[in-house]
């Protein structure tokens, strides 16, 4: 019987030239992997002998891959990626980049940059990714009890200065005001190059710390940002990933404010999207805690009214007609010259608002409700809001078809189409795609059958 033919390792000579520029010798670094393992919460033996024989080219499972380069990233002063300790082969990179909340900064840039990474070069663990309700909320009982970043400072790469911070501010705003008129099919692949060719290098340059702290919240944002285009693109398990990591780079900014966003605005509407109805209160609770102190009053009004629309798919009409009735009231606090309102809250206006409580009223199955918030809203929202229009349609047209006023749904239904048809939007087709269904009932209805058409057409 002929031998088995062994598979030759390469040396990893990767690894080797950090260990050497860190002056660590192999039972150094093992020490301080399992110290990072620790934190994480594994129980990590390893010693010099298993450091020699990664050096020899064997490949560690799980996620000892990144918890090794944090250590070294640690003794180096510096953001160091799996690439870089030549163990980023494919078959060993975790499939669950962007899925923790790390315990560090410099492993919250790892994990960020990795996923930016991950996400231009198309990696198929994130296209092919499912998503979880619970694996928003451990991220969110994280954030709650983690004590805030003692600094944030950094000592390597290229400096970076406020004019760097306000270059990233001004290319998110940019981006908002691309992805209202658009959708987001058409800004999404700018948004994620931009953060890996450009706000990676900034988060591994050179910053004091309060600088850095503007950086981590401008970041933050437009990571936000990148998460909703990918809901908006339908990639929910995708979305996951970069609202977890915002909502760590704005606990290392100090921001506990916008963290309370993250979870409100993103973390419970992807749950809604998910149909987790108890995960949206959660969230939007958590929110409400973690910033309480933190927020002005429009932010008080979109946190209650995402905690609404959970109350409202569990059909708890009473609860959630109670935190409605809160957030109305918050939003009557709004001062609107008082200028106090952070950026990434001003748009949230009494529209918005009324949009929130149309869904509620949906799922509530009140549907004159329904239809007196969409109108509302509709009527606050500006032409530049061209998605959120159109979603404001539908909800109108539901609710006339829960009324069984099917000819003015189709109508109103028509309008949205023609609206979502100059955008790229997956989200938008979603809620048409619902509005069809529930005309079914409707089917032989000459104006159902033209709607139909109409979208068909328009699909073609």
């Amino acid at each position: 019987m002929a031998a088995r033919p062994l598979v030759a390792r390469q040396p990893n000579e990767r690894l080797q030239a950090l260990i050497q520029e860190a002056g660590c010798s192999n039972a150094g670094l093992a020490r301080r992997v399992n110290m990072v393992g620790q934190e994480r919460g594994l129980d990590l033996r390893y010693d010099k002998t298993s450091v020699a024989r990664w050096l020899r080219g064997q490949q560690p499972r799980g996620r000892a891959p990144g918890i090794i380069a944090e250590a070294l990233g640690r003794k180096l002063g510096r953001t160091v990626t799996i690439d870089e300790i030549g163990m980023a082969n494919g078959k060993n990179l975790a499939s669950g980049v962007g899925l923790q909340f790390s315990p560090t900064v410099l492993g919250a840039i790892e994990q960020v940059c990795e996923l930016w990474r991950s996400d231009v070069g198309r990696r198929d663990f994130l296209s092919g990714s499912t998503v979880a309700a619970s694996a928003l909320v451990e991220p969110s009982r994280d954030w709650l009890i983690t004590a805030a970043d003692p600094q944030v400072a950094r000592q390597a790469g290229s400096r970076v200065g406020m004019a760097d911070v306000e270059a990233v501010r001004a290319m998110t705003a940019a981006l908002v005001d691309l992805d209202h008129r658009f959708g987001s099919g058409h800004v999404r692949p700018v948004v994620v190059h931009y953060l890996n060719s450009v706000v990676s290098g900034l988060l591994s340059g050179s910053y004091r710390d309060n600088v850095g702290r503007r950086l981590f919240a401008a970041v933050a944002r437009l990571t936000e940002l990148a998460g909703y285009m990918a809901v908006d693109t339908g990639q929910p398990g995708l979305a996951q990933r970069y609202y977890i990591q915002a909502l760590r780079l704005a606990q290392a900014a100090g921001d506990r404010g916008y963290g309370g966003y993250v979870l409100a605005a993103s973390m419970s509407h992807l749950a809604a999207q998910l149909g987790n109805p108890r995960e949206i209160a959660q969230l939007a609770r958590a929110a409400q805690e973690g910033a309480r102190g933190h927020v002005p009053p429009r932010a008080e009004a979109m946190f209650l009214a995402a905690e609404a629309r959970g109350h409202a798919l569990l059909g708890d009409l009473r609860t959630c007609q109670e935190v409605a009735a809160r957030a109305v009231t918050a939003m009557d606090r709004v001062d609107p010259e008082s200028g106090d309102d952070p950026a990434w809250i001003a748009h949230f206006d009494r529209a918005y608002l009324a949009d929130e409580l149309a869904h509620c009223y949906r799922d509530l199955g009140r549907p004159e409700d329904a239809a007196r918030a969409a109108t509302e809203a509709l009527d606050g929202h500006p032409a530049t809001r061209a998605r959120r229009r159109a979603i404001g349609l539908v909800l109108l047209a539901t609710a006339q078809v829960q009324q069984r006023e099917v000819e003015a749904a189709c109508h109103t239904g028509t309008r949205a189409a023609e609206l979502l048809g100059s955008l790229r939007s997956s989200r938008g087709a979603e809620y048409l795609d619902d509005l069809q269904q529930r005309l079914e009932p409707y089917a032989d209805e000459p104006a159902v059958r033209e709607f139909g058409a109409r979208l068909e057409l328009q699909a073609a």
